[in-house]
């Protein structure tokens, strides 16, 4: 071997060897909550941003590895929650999680997870076209910890044929919506037009208005539409008005002596509930943007002809109509290795460029968290995802980021389900809600 090849061989080991030694593995688990096969761009979303990352190191002479590994298959919120602290206490969580964000005030608490703001800047795109409302939903105590990786709404549902059968014009019906939205057509008139549906028979007793079957977001926005407030602006502390709350739960106390809603409605089986809705057997109801592939797989291929939709109708002069939005998002964990969660980090930034997002939005029925979603054809063609966001999204507010509204939210729809079903009165109800949270949230509580 000549004295150059020699010399040539060596230099190209020793650029191996230089390769191999800065080559960088790394393995990020993904755990999404709430999900099923519609909903798998959360974890896909981040494989296609690791290919992405892959792909810039490798231009920048780099090595770099990234293995996802990802998981979607709970049975429930509850068991996905539990597996998650589970994993964190024992020093092992995913390392990035998909969920609520009202897991940011308890999981930011408890050191589950990092801020994301401290390996991403969030005034560099695509972050800064995230809808600036849903990364507020994202933040808690002054900091960043998570981006949004999806939007969605709840909107109130008519069927247009029950509406047509009342007497209501092909006009009045299209500017439904906005007449809701103004404040001119209320709970009132709902629980009035449901009231004359069944007593002409164009639906059961019990079918007029056909809430959802189990605690939800959904049941904040009635104390809303009657004045209630969830948080107070000024001092973040969550607000009890008790008047707010009384009238809320009188409302469902009068659609069941109206015999419009099933005193025993509560606990319905949903899958029922989905088929009963999407195929016209009740006039009224309340659900999520999701639900609209839900009603084509009900057999309901007919959604813009059959069903008008709106914001939550206000129920008195106090209240107004609203939505909420309850979105998930990116949360990075603590992994006790800065590296590791800065490249998780930066998948969640790459994930919510626009065009990944738009494959989950359209794919599983949710709504944009950019801005530019709306002018790409995927999602711009999508009627439903365009007439939703304008309709719907602007409007919506949330429930807050605080580490005690769960017990809020259980404690609200305790007192709704007791006067729902008979077992105390309204003011009764609202009263022993009242005690409960005094005691358990202290000056965390404003009474109004």
């Amino acid at each position: 071997m000549t004295t150059l090849t020699r010399t040539t061989a060596m230099a190209a080991a020793l650029m191996a060897v230089s390769s191999a030694a800065f080559a960088e593995d790394i393995t990020i688990t993904v755990w999404a909550g709430g999900s099923n096969d519609s909903d798998s761009y959360r974890v896909e979303a981040i494989e296609m941003a690791a290919d992405i990352l892959q792909r810039e190191a490798a231009i920048l002479g780099e090595e770099l590895n990234i293995t996802i590994d990802g998981r979607w298959d709970f049975a429930g919120w509850s068991e996905f929650k539990q597996a998650v602290t589970l994993a964190a206490e024992a020093g092992d969580a995913p390392s990035i999680v998909v969920t609520s964000h009202l897991d940011i005030a308890p999981w930011s608490q408890a050191g589950y997870i990092v801020p994301i703001e401290n390996y991403v800047d969030l005034d560099a795109w695509p972050l800064n076209n995230v809808y600036p409302n849903l990364m507020e939903i994202a933040a808690f105590d002054g900091m960043q910890w998570g981006v949004p990786q999806d939007a969605e709404s709840r909107p109130f549902f008519f069927w247009i044929e029950t509406l047509e059968a009342l007497g209501y014009s092909e006009d009045e019906i299209d500017t439904l919506p906005d007449r809701v939205a103004s404040g001119e057509y209320t709970l009132q008139d709902v629980l009035a037009d449901a009231t004359r549906a069944v007593e002409m028979g164009l639906v059961e007793e019990g079918y007029g208005f056909y809430p959802r079957v189990s605690n939800g977001p959904d049941y904040a926005q009635f104390y809303q539409s009657f004045g209630g407030e969830l948080v107070d602006p000024e001092t973040g502390r969550l607000v009890l008005d008790t008047v707010a709350m009384t009238e809320f739960y009188q409302f469902f106390v009068d659609a069941v002596a109206a015999g419009v809603t099933r005193q025993n409605h509560i606990g319905t089986d949903w899958g029922q509930w989905y088929n009963e809705v999407a195929n016209g057997r009740a006039a009224f109801w309340h659900g999520g943007t999701w639900h609209y592939g839900r009603y084509i797989s009900e057999g309901n291929e007919d959604f813009w002809n059959t069903v008008q939709f709106s914001l939550i109708p206000a129920g008195n002069e106090a209240g107004r109509a609203n939505t909420i939005t309850h979105p998930l998002v990116y949360l990075v964990t603590a992994q006790g290795d800065d590296r590791a969660e800065e490249v998780a980090a930066q998948l969640v930034a790459i994930a919510t460029e626009p065009r990944l997002n738009t494959l989950h939005a359209i794919q599983s029925n949710h709504l944009a968290v950019t801005q530019v979603q709306e002018g790409i054809d995927l999602y711009a063609g999508d009627r439903w995802a365009a007439e939703a966001t304008e309709r719907l999204l602007t409007s919506a507010n949330s429930q807050p980021n605080h580490i005690n509204y769960g017990v809020f939210s259980e404690a609200l729809f305790s007192g709704l389900e007791s006067a729902w079903t008979g077992t105390q009165t309204p003011e009764e109800a609202v009263a022993e809600v009242e005690a409960q949270l005094r005691a358990t949230l202290g000056d965390e509580l404003i009474v109004r």
